[in-house]
């Protein structure tokens, strides 16, 4: 069951409640009764490496050359090669 940050509108305190996705935001603190609104927070999602796509879903050579001339560019050699 996911877990959403709550922060109470009179003091600045945060809760953090279970609720199932189909329940609707509280506006009030369930034990209190005190105001309180949904905080949103960016996912905690990170991707790290060369890219997931170099590797593991081009599965010929001819499909990967395009990236080693793009490599090359970066070095400042595909001027050259592309005129």
């Amino acid at each position: 069951m996911p877990r959403y940050v709550y922060q109470n509108l009179e003091t600045g305190e945060q809760y953090e409640f279970e609720q199932s996705f189909h329940d609707p935001a509280y506006t009030h603190h369930p034990e209190t009764g005190a105001p309180i609104k949904r905080l949103i927070f960016a996912p905690a999602v990170v991707f790290k490496g060369t890219g997931w796509y170099v590797k593991d879903s081009k599965a010929s050579s001819t499909a990967s050359s395009p990236a080693k001339e793009t490599s090359s560019c970066a070095t400042g050699t595909c001027s050259a090669a592309a005129d």
